[in-house]
Order: structure tokens, then C-alpha cells, then sequence
């Protein structure tokens, strides 16, 4: 299989190095945010958010006047990261507790009601510390308002749970909270962006926050055992079933997401999917009776532990329970889960995500990777696989499926841009010496040794007029480009086919998502922000390009040979490798925005995916893509439809949205038109029955 990306990494250690308060780098940089009313600290997965919050916390408890701390996470399993933790022995001034009767996310403590009442006597009590889950705490809101929390500290676990949108329960008790402004709210997420595209927060309120900003790169750059990670799509025809053995590998310890029964690609009762991933495995012997993980024996003798989450019956709770001591690498092989095991979930020895169907939110897909991205001794490779169905060329809803693997597609730029390191662009001078200030020395590019951003000068770049952009470039250019990854106007267009210029897009749809998320930006400031994201966008696609292509000469394989094999030179990887294949095959003192406007940085990820499909399937795609492009109202594709008839009876075949002839390309496109709308009605018929 290929990966669509492949990244490597320095293993320099710096991101787990603890300083005289026993804090890693991320946590640092939270805490000299400390003293902020409101909080937004976005990193990822294993950087230590728990704990950087633990660090603020007992700050704004001892030294800042809040009476109490309150942690909301969004399921229960989640709230095992905040149990009691001696933060006194590696240099801060005190421990964090949280009492067994304050945790409300174990199971002992009743029911919603009673998590409820419990909440409302911890904030009558002495104590200071209660860990709950997200719908707890809402519910307290709703019964109790705004007002019970004064004075009080409110942490928000994976945050992107949050929506701009009115309907958003979570959102409107942030927004209540804000409105009142008498408590402080620390915000964490590994992903500020959501997959149903709605903002997190309102940009009035979030410009209330002080930012905390740690990205992927800097996090796996920094451990000390990863070096790789690899991220790809493995299509499979008929039953997912019968090909999940090609991609299943025993010897890696793997996080098996099923999917869920109510989607395409689920074939049978749930609890058969996993008997029957059970049989791929081995045979099944035993379940433990201390652990309630399934014993299976594989053909070659060894005894494989496996846990089900998807078994929602009373013997999950042991199995869960299980899976939070499983600290030791030989306390499990393979979890197997549905709605589990993403979001918050720490099991440091997954080497493999192996995530069955298309998965409509971005969101998701980073939580999931982020399960296989923890540092452990002996893991040098981890591997996030999605396994899809290939879209067929007779297959009805074929529109439906191109959209969820475009989805895949934007995913895997977005986790390219993610896991590169942070670029910083500036204008380019006249005078090449001028170029980045005392870094420049004419080259447009340098490396900062202490951030490891890589910082390249562009002819033409408008440079952030005011704080706002300043802000915006650089902190929240990744969650943006994750909005421009989901936006169907744009994915629909960009990676279909030439039909539609790189210009269309990167100079009139993107802006048109910036608009939207950023309504409160003037045209000058739109177009300062664009032009930096697309920078950062274009480096990234000419590199996944020459990685497509194989390099224009061998010193790139020979620098992966060199740093296999130890050589002295290995410390030529991570930050200085990818700068390095950068300068070597971008002429980055030519890098202009006219430039990058001519560069559509879809493009490579979508060859790499086109080599797994035959040629008909592209060309259904192609097609049911071009179909979307197209204008089309109910009155003109009802007016074609007696010639659509016509002309299958006469060609023996369908028209095609993506032939040259134009006549059949509209009739294609009615064609298109007409199942969709089926659909959509047939859907709405099924709701409206259902309610």
C-alpha cells in the first residue's frame, strides 16, 4: 500500500525534556499563559494538555483567586487522565488531587441525575477539584445557570465538541459563560476545527482568548523514539470483510474502528463484524476472566489478547476498566472498537490505526491518528490506514462516494501540513541580502533553530497589516486550511480534473471560506491571509510532487539510506531534511504569489490515490465530479429527460457528465442532477416517517 504521506522525524527528545518545574515544552508555554481569564491551548494528542491544564489550574487556585477547578471531558474514559498525579516531584509547588467522590466519570457515582446533584454539592463544598464529563456539566448549566459557577475555573476537554451554532448545547453554556464573564475558561483541543464545518466559537468570542498554539511537528519532532509516521487509503471491493486481512497485521499493535452499523459499508450485526475480524485474527479460546479481553490463538501458536468495545453489554465496563492499567506493552495486541478509542483515548503502544469506511469529518480522522502517535520504547513507525470501498463504475451513489473520498483526500494535505514543520513567510526585498533579517543571507530561506519554523521570503507577499491577520497567520493557519480541506465548493473543483484553473479556486473560492470564518476581516486583511496560507500550501505540494515522482536525482534516497543506517549525519532529519529537500528542489528565490496562484495543491495527493483505481472507476468519478460543477435547475434536467432516455437507448449506455462531446456532458450532468435529488427526497421520506 502507499501512503499518501510519509514523514520522518528527528527523535531529538526535546518535546518530552522536563524543566525545573517538571513541565515539557508544551506545558511551559501554557503556563506563561497562565495568568490569561480565558484560555484556548490547542495541541496534540500525547503533548500533555492534561497536565499543562493541571499546571494552570492549581496556579488560578492557589495564587489567583479561583475558588474551585472544574474538568469536562467528553466521555468517561477520557477523565482517567486527570486522576490524581504528584506533580511535586519533578519541581512544582504542589500535587494535583481530585477525591474519588468528586471523579463523576466513574461509573460508581449513579446516573445523570445523580452526577448532577453531585456536581451541585461539590460547588456547596470545601473541596476544590471534580472531574466530569461534557453532557454533566450541561446539564448543570441548564438547571443551574451561569451564575452557579462564579469564581469558579472551567477546563474544556477536545473543545471542537463546542459550535458556534445555536443548537450547540456546550457552545451556548461557553457563550453564557462568556456573557456573565465571572468565571476563567481554559479550552483545550488537539483540532480546532469540526467535520460538520461550523465554527468552534463566534469570532467575538474567540477573540476573548489568549492562544496557546504546539503543533504536530513540533510534538513528534521532539520524542525520542518515533521517526516515522505514514498515513494511507486501502481500497477494497465487495465486502470489507474479506480484505481486512490484507491490511490487518498481527505483529503491530492496532486500533481496529469498525464501522458504524448504520453506514454502507457495516454488512452485518455488528457483533458479527467483530467475530468474524476475531476469525482473521485466529481462533478465538477464552476470555480472561480478571481482564474480560478475548483470547485468540494465532496460526503460528502465539496467544493474542483482545479487547472488544464493541460488546456494549455489562462485561465493557471490565474491559474498560482493563484497558486503563494496560500500561505494560504485553497487557494487550488488539483493541477492537466502534464509537471508542478515538478522542482522549492513551494507549501509547498502538503502532497501527486501522479505521474501516469513509469518515465525513476531518476531525475525526486527526483524533484517530492520534492514537497510533504516542512515543514508546520500540516503536520507531506508526501507521494510520483507512480501508474504503472503491467506488464502483455501475454504483448508483456515486456522487456520495466522491465526496467522501475527496474528504480522504483533503484529510491526508491537511495532516501533510500539519506534520511539516510551521512555515513563516515573509515579503521578499529587492535586495536578496535584506531577505529575513539577519537569517536571510540571500538565500529567501532560513531555519530557526530555536522554533524549528522554516521561514521563506515571497516575492509579492502582503505582510500582515494589523494584529488581527498577525494573529491569524500565526496561530490558526492549520485549523484554517482544515476548513478549506472540508469545503465541498472547493474539493469538488480542485481535485476533479484541469478543468477548473488553480486560479478559480485559490483566488475565488478560498477566499470566499476565509470570508466566512473570519467575517469581521476587510478585503486587504482576506487577502493577506490567503496569500500566506496558499504560501504554505504551495511548498507542501511541490514537495509531495517530487516525493511522487521519486526526486530529480538519488541524494534524496541516499539521504534515507544514510539516516537508516545511523550514520553520523542522522541528525539531518526532521526540520533540517525536509528544509533541505525544499532547497534543493524549489528554486524558493523565485517563490512569488504569482506563483503560487498558479499551483493547485490538491493535485498530488489525488495521483497518489488514482494509481489504486482502474481506469473506468476514475472515469465515473471524473465524471459524477464534472456533474457538480454544472448549473443545473430542476426545470432544464426534467426537460432532458426524455432525451436522457433517448440517448441510453440509442448508445446503450448512460450519457457521461465527463464526455468531450457537450451535448452528452449536459445530459451527463442532468443525469447526476436527477439522482441526487432522488435521493434527497428518498432521505427526506425517511425522516419525516421517522419523526
Amino acid at each position: 500500500m502507499t501512503n499518501v504521506v510519509e514523514v520522518r522525524y528527528g527523535r531529538s527528545g526535546a518535546s518530552q525534556k522536563l524543566d525545573e518545574l517538571g513541565m515539557r515544552t508544551m506545558q511551559a508555554r501554557a503556563w506563561k499563559a497562565r495568568e490569561a481569564q480565558y484560555l484556548l491551548v490547542k495541541a496534540p494528542p500525547a503533548s500533555g494538555k492534561s497536565r499543562a491544564l493541571m499546571f494552570v489550574a492549581l496556579d488560578k487556585l492557589h495564587h489567583q483567586g479561583v475558588a474551585k477547578a472544574i474538568v469536562a471531558v467528553p466521555e468517561r474514559s477520557i477523565g482517567a487522565s486527570f486522576d490524581p498525579t504528584p506533580l511535586s516531584e519533578h519541581g512544582f509547588f504542589t500535587d494535583w488531587h481530585v477525591d474519588d467522590r468528586w471523579n463523576l466519570c466513574v461509573s460508581e457515582n449513579g446516573g445523570s441525575r445523580g452526577k448532577v446533584d453531585a456536581l451541585k454539592a461539590f460547588l456547596g463544598s470545601d473541596d476544590r477539584t471534580l472531574v466530569c464529563t461534557h453532557s454533566t456539566l450541561r446539564f448543570a448549566y441548564d438547571r443551574y445557570g451561569a451564575e452557579a459557577f462564579d469564581g469558579c475555573l472551567l477546563a474544556i476537554d477536545e473543545f471542537h465538541h463546542a459550535a458556534a451554532d445555536q443548537d450547540n448545547r456546550l457552545g451556548e453554556l461557553v457563550r453564557g459563560l462568556l456573557a456573565r464573564d465571572r468565571v476563567h475558561i481554559v479550552a483545550m483541543t488537539g483540532s480546532y476545527f469540526r467535520g460538520d464545518q461550523i465554527a468552534v466559537m463566534r469570532p467575538e468570542d474567540e477573540d476573548r482568548f489568549d492562544r496557546v498554539t504546539y503543533t504536530y511537528y513540533e510534538q513528534l519532532d521532539g520524542y525520542s523514539h518515533l521517526k516515522t509516521l505514514g498515513i494511507g487509503y486501502h481500497f477494497y471491493r465487495g465486502r470489507y470483510l474479506d480484505a481486512i486481512g490484507e491490511v490487518l497485521d498481527p505483529d503491530k499493535k492496532t486500533i481496529v474502528h469498525i464501522p458504524n452499523v448504520n453506514a454502507a459499508e457495516s454488512v452485518m450485526e455488528k457483533y458479527d463484524e467483530v467475530n468474524h475480524i476475531i476469525r482473521v485474527l485466529g481462533e478465538y479460546e477464552s476470555t480472561d476472566p480478571e481482564t474480560g479481553f478475548l483470547l485468540v490463538r494465532r496460526p503460528d501458536g502465539r496467544v493474542l489478547k483482545v479487547a472488544d468495545l464493541v460488546d456494549d453489554g455489562p462485561a465493557r465496563e471490565k474491559v474498560v476498566a482493563s484497558l486503563r492499567k494496560a500500561k505494560d506493552r504485553e497487557a494487550v495486541d488488539i483493541i477492537i472498537a466502534l464509537g471508542m478509542a478515538k478522542e482522549g483515548f492513551d494507549w501509547i503502544w498502538c503502532e497501527h490505526a486501522l479505521t474501516v469506511g469513509y469518515r465525513s469529518s476531518l476531525t475525526e480522522v486527526v483524533q484517530i491518528i492520534g492514537r497510533a502517535t504516542r512515543d514508546a520504547p520500540g516503536k520507531a513507525h506508526a501507521q494510520f490506514t483507512n480501508l474504503i470501498a472503491e467506488p464502483l463504475a455501475d454504483q448508483g451513489a456515486v456522487v456520495t462516494a466522491v465526496n467522501d473520498m475527496l474528504k480522504a483526500i483533503t484529510v491526508s494535505l491537511l495532516m501533510e501540513q500539519v506534520m511539516a514543520p510551521r512555515f513563516r513567510f515573509h515579503t521578499r526585498r529587492d535586495d536578496p541580502a535584506d531577505d529575513l533579517g539577519s537569517g536571510g543571507s540571500g538565500t529567501g530561506m532560513f531555519v530557526d533553530e530555536e522554533t524549528g519554523e522554516v521561514h521563506i521570503a515571497v516575492k509579492g507577499l502582503k505582510e500582515p497589516s494589523t494584529d488581527r491577520v498577525r494573529m491569524i497567520v500565526q496561530e490558526d493557519l492549520n485549523d484554517l486550511l482544515a476548513n478549506v480541506c472540508q469545503d465541498p465548493r472547493i474539493t469538488a473543483r480542485a481535485v476533479a480534473d484541469d478543468a477548473t484553473a488553480p486560479e478559480v479556486v485559490n483566488q475565488v473560492l478560498i477566499p470566499k471560506v476565509i470570508e466566512e470564518r473570519y467575517p469581521h476581516l476587510a478585503p486587504e486583511e482576506v487577502e493577506e491571509v490567503r496569500e500566506h496560507l496558499l504560501a504554505g500550501m504551495a511548498v507542501i505540494a511541490e514537495v509531495n510532487r517530487l516525493e511522487l515522482e521519486g526526486g530529480s536525482d538519488n541524494r534524496v534516497a541516499e539521504d534515507r539510506r544514510t539516516y537508516d543506517a545511523g550514520a553520523p549525519d542522522a541528525e539531518q532529519t526532521g526540520t533540517a531534511r525536509f528544509v533541505e529537500m525544499v532547497r534543493r528542489f524549489v528554486n524558493v528565490a523565485d517563490l512569488s504569489v504569482d506563483l503560487i496562484d498558479s499551483i493547485n495543491p490538491f493535485q498530488q495527493a489525488y495521483e497518489v490515490l488514482s494509481k489504486q483505481m482502474d481506469a473506468p472507476t476514475l472515469a465515473k468519478i471524473h465524471g459524477a465530479v464534472a456533474s457538480q460543477r454544472v448549473s443545473m435547475t430542476a426545470e432544464e434536467a426534467l426537460a432532458l429527460w426524455p432525451r436522457i432516455q433517448r440517448f441510453r437507448k440509442e448508445n446503450d449506455r448512460p450519457p457521461n457528465a465527463a464526455s468531450n462531446n457537450e451535448l452528452e456532458k449536459r445530459l451527463g450532468a442532468a443525469l447526476e442532477w436527477l439522482k441526487v435529488e432522488k435521493r434527497r427526497r428518498q432521505m427526506d421520506a425517511v425522516v419525516q416517517a421517522a419523526s
